[in-house]
């Protein structure tokens, strides 16, 4: 399966990647208004985490009225166990440019911001040098043509922060503040960069729209498994043989993943479970190895799908560890601006830190689920909901841990 990895979009020269693509942007320019139409029979859905319907979002931004309005390509990526957006912008940014201007005909926008997190040298270096080439070619100025405005290709550093990859947050650090998130409504679709109205699209998202428009929204459907479209890029890490980027069809099963893809658990180990989705996920166990991995399996499973990210634990390996490992994560990555989340992550990754040292209270444990029950929708962003949502599902998966780390 060799759609967003395939070695043919791995090229320096914009004329070696339109040679080999670039039929999306094109059929983009010869039909703007069938762009959303295509998107939305492809069932293309946000592959930053969140798996909303992308043409939902596009929809609402080509729907307001009026000039300047941005899209913003988000590859803050900063989350542990995602690594798959450093690859399409250090490895194929063509790619992901051209989706980003489709997006840009179909909504109108003018104003295209590559963001990218700072520690990604490679992709920086990869986005600038791109963006360059696209500016001196001709199809920007048919782009341009058909916008009604002069496109600009703008390559911008995130903050690096993780909230940075929030979609308020990554329009308040394109205007050049700080990445606090905000309140929604309104969403960035009707009040974004500089009040305009503004895409902010994950960068695997946009990375699939051109492949869409050249081949069709059938073919696309046609790629996933059962009732899921598309394909998706799986960040396989932990106790993997063949850990890695692993682009598949979306729906693929969890068994698959690990022990067909991901070549089977490490020294012959057991399968004890997997961190769904990055961190901020549910925690999924061997009862669970035959369930699709898409949006909407996973979600009738009590789980998500998040960014693809699966980092899988073997027997022996302890949940509570890992669970304090992100918990703490989340807490130093807290902007500060609600209490719930800076006292509530803080608060939770105290106590597993105090239980896995061995040094847990009896009140500990009822601790930890009051607060994995209080704090979730507690902040403007999702980031509390993350730590919470981690804690909640080892104290429902893995109770015995707890109780053996308190005794």
């Amino acid at each position: 399966m060799r759609v967003l990895t395939d070695p043919a979009l791995r090229v320096a020269a914009l004329a070696d990647h339109l040679a080999v693509a670039g039929d999306g942007l094109r059929a983009a320019l010869r039909d703007p208004a069938g762009i959303i139409p295509a998107i939305e029979a492809a069932g293309l859905r946000g592959l930053g985490g969140a798996g909303f319907p992308a043409h939902r979002k596009w929809a609402a931004v080509a729907a307001e009225p009026g000039p300047g309005k941005w899209i913003i390509a988000n590859g803050n990526e900063d989350e542990p166990g995602t690594f798959k957006d450093r690859f399409l912008l250090a490895e194929t940014p063509h790619q992901v440019i051209e989706g980003a201007l489709v997006a840009a005909v179909a909504v109108r926008a003018s104003r295209v911001a590559l963001y990218v997190n700072p520690r990604e040298a490679a992709g920086v270096r990869a986005l600038r040098e791109a963006a360059a080439a696209w500016e001196a070619h001709p199809l920007l100025a048919a782009v341009s043509a058909v916008v009604g405005e002069a496109v600009e290709l703008r390559v911008v550093e995130s903050s690096g922060l993780y909230i940075g990859g929030e979609e308020t947050a990554a329009v308040a650090s394109v205007q050049g503040g700080f990445p606090f998130p905000a309140l929604k409504p309104p969403f960035p679709a009707q009040h974004g960069v500089g009040g305009a109205p503004t895409l902010v699209n994950n960068v695997e998202t946009l990375a699939q729209a051109g492949h869409i428009l050249a081949k069709g929204a059938a073919w696309y459907r046609g790629l996933g498994i059962g009732d899921a479209a598309g394909v998706k890029l799986f960040s396989l890490s932990g106790d993997v043989l063949r850990p890695g980027l692993h682009e598949l069809p979306m729906g693929t099963s969890l068994r698959a993943l690990v022990f067909e893809h991901g070549g089977g658990m490490l020294g012959g180990r057991g399968f004890k479970a997997v961190f769904t989705g990055g961190p901020s996920n549910t925690l999924l166990t061997a009862a669970d190895l035959d369930v699709a991995m898409d949006f909407d399996s996973l979600r009738a499973r009590g789980s998500r799908l998040g960014t693809g990210a699966m980092i899988v634990v073997s027997d022996g390996t302890s949940i509570l560890r890992k669970t304090a490992e992100y918990v703490a994560f989340f807490a130093a990555s807290s902007c500060g601006q609600c209490p719930p989340c800076k006292v509530g992550t803080f608060q939770v990754a105290r106590l597993l830190e105090r239980l896995e040292a061995g040094a847990g209270r009896p009140g500990d444990l009822e601790a930890l689920r009051n607060l994995a029950a209080l704090l979730p929708g507690s902040g403007r962003c999702g980031l509390v909901d993350g730590a919470a949502t981690v804690l909640a599902s080892s104290l429902a998966t893995f109770p015995e841990e707890y109780a053996r780390a308190l005794r």
